[in-house]
């Protein structure tokens, strides 16, 4: 019965063979015997246009013995698969060991080219290929969602085509940022700052970022900024890798970089989170999506390495992740 209480097995067990024990006997009261040569055949009592009868004749045997064959492969069924409850069915089959026995088949048939890539510096393995296309399929099944199908991410999600990097471009950080996740977080200031130091404050973040603002409220700015944002941006504004910080003097902006949008993530803050995949994917198939992901920003870099890439053996389709 598994780990379902009685009460809840019974509750499926049996109104799910009640029910089809109900078909069969509902079919069997209601079959009539066909009307023999000569006999009256009995009406339902129904008449239309004065003498218009609806007859009583039974179904068609083969007709029929389809209802009947429909209830036996549902009682086979039930005995063979899950249906009833707890039961597991005499096969013993499940969804998530159907799922295990697919998984382990396609490790049995992938996991050595994947094994081949992972020895592969990211550079070189950049420029290979097959591994590139693995990559590609690993992307679009886990980082399309998020970062869009053609990488270059929406709102609040990063472009991973440019050289803006909240954790660092470097290919030892696209590893850890794929495998262990990212947790970004700016607080939020309305209840620090008062409007008039979050506009100034914003009109220096527009200031060093290049926008051509009223100096004498980006000055005010500077110095709300120097106590209370230098600490994580840095006090040039560049931002901190090492905290997920990003860099305010240029024009690339996750949430929006309007005086508006601006304004709103200062007052009411960002939580950004990028999931770990090391678990799920394994450390070749981060390594490889890995690559994927820094040729992306990186192709004049990767067609370097192409002289001197290790190019493993091929024929892949597999699933992804993501970074920034």
């Amino acid at each position: 019965m598994g780990d379902m209480s009685l009460f809840w097995n019974l509750w499926i067990i049996v109104p799910t063979i009640g029910g089809l024990l109900a078909c069969l006997w509902i079919m069997n009261w209601l079959t009539n015997t066909p009307a023999q040569p000569g006999e009256k055949v009995e009406t339902m009592g129904h008449v239309w246009d004065e003498n218009l009868e609806e007859y009583n004749n039974p179904l068609p045997r083969w007709w029929l013995n389809l209802f009947y064959i429909t209830i036996f492969f549902a009682f086979g069924y039930l005995l063979l698969y899950p249906g009833l409850g707890g039961f597991g069915g005499l096969l013993g089959w499940s969804a998530s060991g159907a799922w295990k026995q697919e998984m382990q088949a396609a490790e049995t048939r992938y996991g050595p080219i994947f094994e081949k890539f992972l020895a592969t510096p990211i550079e070189t393995l950049a420029a290979d290929e097959d591994a590139r296309r693995a990559g590609e399929r690993l992307y679009a099944s886990y980082c399309a969602t998020c970062h869009g199908s053609d990488a270059r991410g929406v709102r609040g999600f990063p472009n991973l085509r440019d050289h803006d990097w909240l954790w660092g471009g470097e290919p030892a950080a696209i590893v850890k940022t794929i495998q262990e996740g990212r947790q970004g977080m700016m607080p939020a200031w309305s209840e620090i700052l008062d409007e008039q130091q979050i506009a100034d404050v914003v009109t220096h973040v527009l200031r060093i970022s290049g926008a051509d603002t009223d100096p004498v409220a980006a000055a005010r700015g500077e110095a709300v900024y120097a106590q209370n944002c230098a600490a994580c941006h840095g006090a040039e504004g560049k931002g901190m890798a090492a905290l997920g910080a990003p860099n305010l003097t240029d024009e690339i902006w996750l949430y929006g970089g309007s005086s508006a949008r601006i304004t709103e993530t200062i007052v009411k803050g960002r939580m950004g989170r990028m999931p770990a995949w090391g678990e799920f994917l394994g450390p070749a198939k981060v390594h490889v999506v890995s690559a994927y992901v820094w040729s992306l920003s990186n192709e004049a870099a990767a067609e370097g390495h192409a002289a001197a890439a290790v190019a493993p053996t091929s024929g892949l389709a597999a699933g992804g992740s993501d970074t920034h």
